[in-house]
């Protein structure tokens, strides 16, 4: 397995496998990896003949007060998971080999990156994009695997490729989950014990909401409130628990009804931890 430090050598090594007559699949990482990236560099193998993992934490994706500088930092272990999955190379640069000296392009995206974390996180989905674009660019044609826990990020991404007119297709990847329902996140390992017994409250909620919805339950207000009362009892602070329109993430009012198919995403704070997760209803198994 080859191991990429430039954005030179990592589309080299892309233009020479499909010289070579096979599609490259592509899986944007910011490293930490775990099982649920595993997922994400099998779906690239089957639909790929060579399959580049790229391991980059962007800085521009961070706000002032975020975990940039204390995100996990494994490379050692990333690549020792990307190989063992069957990875053909893996792509890690350094920040000034991303940003060099006298970067200034960003990526903006527009509505479906406004609600959500957009509210909460000014600038993160510009971060996102910007990066994406860059590794679609070094990458060329090809297959992209992404994970639906961040459904928000595979949302704002599937947009911009389709009004980008990019040579991508973007591949959503359904949630990993540990037995107890608990989604796959690299900042899992900032929880201890009792921080990540307490996570547990946000996939017994979306459990609740899914079988209620299953059961007939359209009232917007009604299914947000089976998730916003064990997370606002179990977590620190709650930046959102939110009934959106699947495909447009635009929120809908309590009021509303929201048919035969919603995400209703969360994301909430233990301590300086913050966690994400959603289900789409009417298309998602429960998480417990």
């Amino acid at each position: 397995m080859e191991i990429l430090a430039t954005p030179e050598a990592a589309r080299d090594a892309c233009d020479a496998a499909r010289a070579r007559g096979l599609r490259v699949g592509l899986v944007p990482t910011m490293g930490a990896l775990h099982r649920g990236h595993a997922t994400l560099i099998d779906e690239a193998r089957r639909r790929a003949g060579f399959v580049v993992v790229s391991v980059f934490v962007n800085p521009t994706q961070f706000g002032p007060g975020e975990d940039l500088a204390r995100y996990p930092r494994t490379l050692p272990e990333d690549v020792a998971l990307a190989r063992a999955q069957g990875a053909d190379a893996v792509f890690a640069p350094a920040p000034a080999a991303m940003y060099p000296p006298g970067d200034e392009t960003r990526v903006r995206p527009g509505a479906t990156a406004a609600a959500l974390c957009g509210e909460h996180r000014p600038g993160h989905f510009e971060g996102v994009a910007t990066v994406v674009t860059k590794l679609f660019a070094i990458a060329g044609p090809c297959v992209a695997t992404f994970g639906r826990k961040d459904y928000q990020q595979l949302r704002v991404v599937t947009q911009m490729v389709r009004d980008l007119f990019l040579p991508v297709e973007v591949v959503g990847v359904a949630t990993v989950r540990e037995e107890d329902g608990l989604a796959l996140s690299s900042r899992n390992r900032y929880l201890g014990e009792p921080e990540r017994t307490r996570a547990l409250a946000i996939a017994g909620g979306l459990g609740r909401a899914v079988r209620a919805h299953a059961a007939g339950e359209r009232h917007a207000g009604a299914l947000r409130a089976m998730v916003l009362a064990p997370v606002g009892s179990a977590f620190d602070a709650i930046d959102y628990v939110t009934v959106a329109d699947a495909d447009s993430l635009l929120p809908f009012a309590d009021v509303d009804s929201v048919g035969d198919r919603a995400v209703l995403a969360v994301a909430a704070r233990i301590g300086g931890t913050r966690l994400i997760d959603n289900v789409v209803l009417g298309e998602d198994p429960a998480p417990r």
